[in-house]
């Protein structure tokens, strides 16, 4: 099941989304070898970029083998916007994203993320102006609305239609529920209905029956996989194996998992150095091991592992027990 968005051709419809502190290049390596059709890069600020942030720099890294990627551009000044897109479009991402959906309250109290679809008439100029000033694929990333009471994913995916862009995400919460409760897959439906560009649909796709489901459910064109693929890049492999072949995959060994966290931490050192790749490998070690035989004391014991060398001992030493 190939995705076309704009001029870029995706490989299947199973794509991981962008997640602060989570999707950075090592995690995107991994989930693209996994079968990822397009991997999204943790967001960056249009104003950090402004202002020359060399942590900003490395986020918007790239490796040439993760291809199609998309880079996810967040802020609330159409200009600014307009103007850091044509800045960085000769960069190698493919996909340009807007966000327009991040709960977390610094974001939102900036008036941005997904404090935006407050303001659609902010959205119209800030995604007219963004599609205007690139020739790459722009899409934008909503929710089903700021809360309860302003319900309006519909009208914010007209509006992004009509201003340019190549395709939407919906994450079937609002800001409000942040990744409490379950997600609304009926405002998929209506705004796959709603629009000709193709829908991304968004929340509690944890299985490849659930992405089957959200699809024949919502008739979305693809399924983004967050918070499901931490620990388990796994997933877009067996995703793709029960979409296209209607096989269900064996949940991987626990060879295979401690090979992986393994490579992973590797991996994360290599890109961040020893001080910031062992503290950022922590979370995803309790992510990989949750549930497994001996994963509370391995999660102890992990937030006092300095380097490499101590966290290659420590899960060998886990795995033989």
């Amino acid at each position: 099941m190939a995705l076309k968005i704009g001029n870029t051709e995706l490989p299947g419809s199973c794509i991981l989304a962008p997640m602060a502190g989570v999707s950075d290049l090592p995690f995107r390596l991994l989930c693209h070898e996994q079968g990822a059709a397009l991997v999204c890069m943790e967001m960056v600020s249009a104003k950090a970029i402004a202002y020359h942030n060399r942590n900003t720099e490395k986020l918007m890294q790239i490796d040439p083998s993760e291809h199609p990627v998309s880079l996810q551009l967040f802020g609330s000044e159409p200009d600014l916007m307009a103007e850091i897109a044509k800045q960085i479009e000769e960069r190698p991402f493919d996909i340009l994203d807007i966000n327009m959906g991040c709960p977390v309250p610094k974001i939102v109290g900036n008036g941005e993320g997904s404090a935006l679809m407050k303001d659609p008439k902010l959205v119209e100029r800030i995604i007219s102006r963004v599609a205007g000033a690139v020739k790459k694929p722009v899409t934008v990333k909503i929710r089903k609305g700021f809360d309860d009471d302003h319900v309006n994913a519909v009208e914010i995916a007209r509006i992004a239609e009509s201003c340019g862009a190549a395709a939407i995400a919906v994450h079937g919460r609002t800001r409000e529920q942040y990744y409490s409760g379950k997600a609304d897959w009926d405002i998929i439906r209506q705004v796959k209905e709603a629009v000709s560009i193709p829908v991304i649909g968004n929340g509690d796709v944890d299985s490849p029956q659930k992405a089957k489901a959200m699809l024949e459910e919502t008739g979305c064109d693809g399924v983004m996989i967050g918070r499901a693929a931490r620990g388990n890049p796994w997933i877009f492999h067996q995703v793709r194996a029960y979409l296209e072949e209607g096989r269900l995959e064996p949940r991987p060994s626990l060879e295979e998992i401690y090979s992986m966290m393994l490579r992973h931490a590797r991996m994360q050192v290599e890109y961040k150095g020893d001080y910031t790749g062992i503290r950022e490998m922590r979370k995803h070690i309790s992510w990989y091991t949750a549930g497994l035989p001996h994963s509370a004391k391995l999660r102890a014991r992990i937030n006092s592992v300095e380097s490499l060398e101590e966290m290659e001992e420590l899960l060998q030493e886990i795995r033989k027990s």
